[in-house]
């Protein structure tokens, strides 16, 4: 019985990401097809990646499922949230190197400590002002950014059609009010392996 639940759930996350429209899915990478630089064939690797690492990581611990965030781009697998232990944050590393296709795995992943609201809060603030503000930006695909922001520290991971839009990105995030560090995992268009014609 629980097996027969554990491959309905599978079956329901791998097919999730085949909408029309957009890329996002369950768990969601992020980019809309319709801005998105990269091929279709390398999109459908990646969310492919994503749901196949997604699946392994809650077949390993279901805690992981609300406090850990990964983004497969051009087959480079970032990872961000927090874990309880260092142990844990090497046995998830190791396991999105087992994935197959990738290509390298880029670990922000945080020891948990006690819970601070006004912390939490001044992060969540952080991040929805960066957001907003490649939003608000013309030159900017906001579309092709994820951003999260941890004790100050903004992680920014997604596909830039110009260094310049890149930079653009990169200050933003700098000209926010309380930012301790920008940790900027951008790739540019040019970087891909395969891009769209």
């Amino acid at each position: 019985m629980k097996i027969k639940y554990i491959l309905i759930i599978l079956i329901g996350v791998f097919f999730s990401g085949c909408v029309g429209f957009s890329s996002k899915g369950l768990f969601g990478t992020g980019v809309s097809i319709a801005f998105d630089p990269r091929s279709v064939g390398t999109q459908i690797d990646d969310s492919i990646m994503q749901k196949n690492l997604s699946a392994r990581i809650l077949l390993k611990d279901k805690k992981y499922v609300l406090s850990i965030k990964t983004k497969v781009i051009d087959g480079r697998i970032f990872m961000t949230g927090k874990v309880d232990k260092p142990e844990e944050k090497l046995q998830l590393t190791k396991l999105a190197w087992e994935t197959d296709g990738v290509r390298s795995v880029r670990n922000d992943l945080k020891i948990r400590e006690d819970f601070n609201f006004k912390r939490s809060a001044k992060d969540i603030l952080i991040t929805s002002q960066l957001r907003t503000a490649i939003i608000l930006n013309k030159n900017i695909k906001s579309t092709n950014y994820q951003i999260d922001t941890y004790k100050k520290q903004i992680y920014i991971y997604g596909i830039a059609i110009t260094s310049n839009e890149k930079d653009l990105v990169i200050s933003e995030a700098e000209e926010i009010l309380d930012v301790e560090k920008v940790i900027a995992s951008i790739i540019l268009v040019e970087d891909l392996r395969i891009q769209k014609d």
